[in-house]
Formats: C-alpha cells, sequence, structure tokens
C-alpha cells in the first residue's frame, strides 16, 4: 500500500509537490479552526449563562465587569450593550450596541475559514495543469519515438499524466467537506449570538418593565392616605368656632 502510494506520487511529476503542499496548508487550516470553533462555542455557552444570571439579578455592574474581564466573542458582544445600559440609554441604542459587539467579533469567527474553498480549487487546477503539461510532453516523446512503441508509450505517458489530476481531486474534496462542516459550526455560533442578544434584550425590558409596575403600584397605594388628610382637613373647616 506505501509503496504504490509512494510510486503513485513519484510517477505523477513535479506538480505533484505542490498539490501535496497545498493539502498539508489545508489540513492545518482546518484543524485551526474546528479546534477554535470548538474551544469558542463551549466557552460562549458559559460565559452566557454567566452573564444571564447576573443580569436576572440586576448586577449589572458584575455584569459588565464579567464581560471585560473575560474576553470571549459572547461577553464582548453582550458587554457592548451593557454599556449603553450603564449610560441609562433605551433599548435601541442597547440593540444598536449589540450588533456592533457582533460586527466586531464575527471577523475572528470567521477567519481563514475561506480559505479552505480557495486552497481546494488550487489543488483542483494545479492537477489539471499538471495533466495537461504532461500530456504535451508525452505528444512531444510520441512523435519522435518508434512507430512500434508509439501506442503502448503514449497510453503509458497519458496514465502518467493523470496522476496530478486524480491527486488534486483527491486533495480538494477532503477540503471542501471540511470547509462545509466549519462554515456549519460558524453559522450555529452566529446563530447563537443573535439568539443571546434577544434573550438579554428581553430581559432587560422585563426588568425595566417590573421596575415600573413597581412605581405605579407605590403611587397608586399612596393615594388612598392622601384622601383622609383631606376629608379631615374638610371636618374642621365646617366645625363652628
Amino acid at each position: 500500500m506505501i509503496d504504490t502510494a509512494v510510486r503513485f506520487f513519484q510517477e505523477g511529476g513535479f506538480f505533484m509537490f505542490p498539490i501535496a503542499v497545498v493539502l498539508i496548508i489545508g489540513l492545518i487550516v482546518a484543524i485551526e479552526r474546528y479546534v477554535y470553533l470548538s474551544a469558542q462555542k463551549i466557552i460562549n455557552r458559559r460565559d452566557f449563562n454567566r452573564l444571564h444570571q447576573m443580569i436576572a439579578k440586576r448586577d449589572f455592574k458584575g455584569a459588565l465587569n464579567y464581560a471585560q474581564d473575560s474576553g470571549s466573542a459572547m461577553s464582548t458582544m453582550i458587554g457592548f450593550g451593557l454599556q449603553r445600559l450603564a449610560r441609562r440609554q433605551g433599548r435601541e441604542d442597547i440593540e444598536y450596541a449589540m450588533e456592533e459587539g457582533l460586527l466586531d467579533v464575527m471577523p475572528r469567527i470567521e477567519k481563514r475559514t475561506q480559505y479552505l474553498a480557495t486552497l481546494a480549487n488550487i489543488a483542483t487546477l494545479l492537477g489539471l495543469l499538471g495533466t495537461i503539461i504532461g500530456l504535451i510532453a508525452a505528444f512531444t516523446a510520441v512523435a519522435a519515438a518508434d512507430p512500434a512503441q508509439k501506442a503502448s508509450l503514449l497510453s503509458q505517458s497519458i496514465s502518467v499524466a493523470m496522476n496530478t489530476t486524480a491527486f488534486g481531486l483527491m486533495s480538494a474534496i477532503p477540503i471542501l467537506l471540511i470547509h462545509s462542516v466549519l462554515q456549519t459550526k460558524t453559522n450555529e455560533i452566529v446563530d447563537s449570538f443573535e439568539m443571546a442578544g434577544i434573550k438579554v434584550l428581553n430581559l432587560l425590558s422585563d426588568g425595566s418593565g417590573s421596575r415600573t409596575g413597581a412605581q405605579a403600584q407605590a403611587v397608586s397605594s399612596s393615594a388612598p392616605s392622601a384622601a383622609p388628610a383631606g376629608a379631615l382637613a374638610g371636618a374642621t373647616a365646617r366645625t363652628p368656632a
């Protein structure tokens, strides 16, 4: 098996080496992105749960400090909104700030993933280029060969020239599959950001509504106590001297 692979690689010619380099670069980028995105998914979930609990307890200062110290993508996005909340700004301003935070962290999430599609195309094109150059060399050699050996020499040269196309496709197909997997993970993380932003905004709105309701209840409860005072004043005024 190993001997066959080595012979296959050697018979492919010069273009097998750049295709191999593209494959190695693609695998390195794929592994790095998969590890990073998997770690970010875990960290973002942890930070969101922590910040959600602190916001639910109305500990806005502690949540802001946690978001600034954490430095994760989720904490950065929510931290932008908490900074506007600390300035007593409204829901719309907080939402705009969180959208700005999402745009700030998006390049970190999507970085280098698009390289994989480009590397797959490069591997395929290098394979085709190697095959074309190999065919040109084969036909040139056959033109000066003995007529009795032209058929066997041509078939052998074409077989060798096809090795670069085969190796290019063998490199491009796994890279494209990995790119699809990483793109799916990236979209899941972006969707989780949007869902987290909506949950935080709803939590802040619920807190504001409860505070408004408590203030209204306090005003309504204080109104009856003023009535006896007014009635007592009226009764005093009607009492004859």
